[in-house]
């Protein structure tokens, strides 16, 4: 992607969506008119000093001009509210995990375990979001109010004052390539969720009459004396989530981490699912009344285990086509 592509899309991305298309073309237009014949890279610098910053250039497109942080700070203020925020919201959902793993109410119903689960993770994120949105403003208005410099140039994240070669370290990543915070806090949420379940399946998981647990499915005990590698799954599904906020982008070394914890989180779950102590007896008596004598649970097992298998290499494969995408970066 070359320098005016690149141009048009730093100043673009900070527009509304309905407006991009139109902005960019016209955008475009002008630089080429302002262009010679036979133009030269150190031409094109030149153009893109004299339209100066794309985020001032933006700011002209806006309906509404910037008033809460100056158009000097405004940039670096919102480069380290994307880069604080994340971490913020991420170490509470971590916070929501392990506290609801241990403190869990084994009378509640799934429902209302469920419920609580999302609610403190919703609670513990938004109150984080807040409080880093609320001081971090702070922090920047006082900034703003305290420089006596001269210059009203926006600073990059460098702390200096942009040049048409700050454009080189523009990265654009391609939307399926993208990995978005929603989908790294859903996978913390799920991590909660069964690691609470897998602790306390014998309270929630098994036959019901009148809405009340009769028969639980599996043997506690059972569960119990894998807590290690249960742990160890729960250790690595947090690291790669942690991995997949700071590349935010899939990469090959993302794609073979990701296979990896698949990998062993597969073998776990089939090493516990296949241990012939492992459901209750009484729920296989149950079972059995209901579909008959010649149910057969080792169907279900099997098939619950190629499910399981299936889905964790699809994923694997997923990931290393999203890793093989090309990001356009400096391509000048």
């Amino acid at each position: 992607m070359n320098l005016i592509e690149l141009y048009i899309g730093e100043v673009t991305r900070r527009l509304p969506e309905k407006n991009r298309e139109d902005i960019a073309l016209e955008l475009r237009s002008t630089i080429e008119d302002m262009l010679p014949e036979d133009y030269t890279l150190h031409d094109v610098k030149e153009v893109l000093a004299k339209l100066g910053n794309p985020a001032i250039l933006a700011s002209g497109y806006k309906e509404r001009p910037m008033h809460l942080i100056g158009p000097r700070f405004y940039d670096l203020y919102i480069d380290l509210l994307k880069l604080i925020l994340p971490i913020a919201v991420l170490v509470s959902l971590i916070a929501v995990v392990i506290t609801s793993i241990f403190t869990a109410d084994g009378g509640a119903t799934i429902t209302e375990t469920i419920t609580a689960l999302v609610g403190d993770a919703i609670s513990a994120s938004v109150n984080a979001a807040i409080q880093v949105f609320f001081w971090l403003t702070i922090v920047f208005a006082i900034i703003e109010r305290a420089d006596h410099s001269t210059s009203h140039a926006p600073l990059t994240s460098k702390y200096q004052e942009w040049t048409p070669d700050d454009l080189k370290e523009t990265i654009h990543i391609p939307k399926e390539k993208k990995i978005t915070k929603y989908q790294i806090a859903g996978s913390l949420i799920w991590t909660a969720i069964w690691s609470v379940f897998y602790f306390n399946a014998d309270d929630w998981i098994g036959v019901y009459q009148n809405g009340e647990l009769i028969t639980p499915t599996f043997n506690q005990e059972v569960l119990v004396s894998y807590w290690l590698l249960v742990a160890l799954v729960i250790v690595l599904e947090i690291a790669l989530s942690i991995y997949k906020w700071r590349e935010e982008q899939w990469t090959v070394r993302l794609a073979v981490l990701n296979a990896a914890v698949q990998a062993i989180s597969t073998v776990v779950f089939v090493i516990i699912f296949t241990d012939a102590t492992l459901f209750n007896e009484r729920f296989l008596v149950e079972v059995n009344a209901i579909f008959g004598a010649d149910f057969n649970m080792n169907w279900v097992i099997g098939g619950i285990l190629l499910l399981v298998i299936v889905t964790a290499l699809m994923d694997i494969v997923q990931g290393f086509q999203k890793a093989r995408i090309q990001e356009a970066k400096r391509k000048i």
